[in-house]
């Protein structure tokens, strides 16, 4: 009896990692989640990698060689892509010098204490853990690990996560279809998380530090004038 159950178990753990009728509902499960808030769905992923056994490190869960590091690099490299994004690359496509959408935090320290645990929670580990880990390891499974499949896998998840934040406006798509692009590139080619996840916390905290302190506009005519 025992061998049976552990067989049958066995058995569903293979069929979540796969297309078949389990897997699929897994998928629609989490894209359910994606829909209620990211750290539902990050749940979920979760709760299927240990139910289905899949090796924590296909979703990018790998001990960092260093975490000081990891921790120090990716602060600095948050903070600097979201400096690029609102001096160089935002205004050069045009987008609005403030964020209509967050603005609300400026000189409100309530509101900016309310969106802190988010940041970290939400965004660093939630948002990185589905879109980056989830998404790259069922696309990954469809499309291979090539040099043209991981690109397409950058494109449609960049493409995917962008679109998500259609609630933020058009700039809030081209803001996330943009760091998408560059988080996915970085993932595609190290397979870890942790540093993208210190990395996206550092960006939205600097992205509400500009906001909290009114200084989108000084960052984002301090090119394009």
């Amino acid at each position: 009896m025992m061998s049976t159950q552990t067989e049958g178990f066995g058995e569903f753990r293979d069929r979540l990692r796969s297309f078949d009728a389990a897997g699929q509902a897994a998928i629609v499960v989490i894209l359910v989640g994606i829909a209620l808030t990211p750290p539902i769905a990050a749940g979920l992923v979760v709760m299927w990698v240990v139910l289905s056994k899949t090796p924590w490190r296909e979703i990018g869960y790998v001990r960092p060689g260093s975490w000081v590091r990891a921790l120090s690099v990716g602060v600095i490299f948050g903070a600097a892509l979201k400096i690029a994004m609102k001096s160089v690359l935002l205004p050069y496509i045009g987008a609005p010098a403030v964020n209509p959408s967050y603005h609300y935090l400026a000189g409100n320290p309530q509101a900016l204490a309310e969106f802190l645990p988010y940041a970290v929670i939400g965004a660093g580990w939630a948002e990185e853990t589905v879109f980056r880990g989830y998404v790259f390891e069922r696309l990954g499974k469809l499309f291979g690990t090539g040099f043209f499949a991981k690109t397409l896998i950058v494109i449609l998840s960049s493409v995917f996560f962008g679109a998500l934040h259609f609630q933020q406006g058009l700039l809030g798509i081209e803001n996330a279809t943009i760091v998408g692009a560059v988080f996915g590139s970085i993932f595609a080619v190290t397979g870890r998380l942790w540093f993208l996840m210190v990395a996206h916390l550092a960006f939205d905290l600097t992205a509400a530090i500009m906001i909290y302190f009114d200084l989108e506009p000084w960052f984002a005519h301090l090119i394009f004038h």
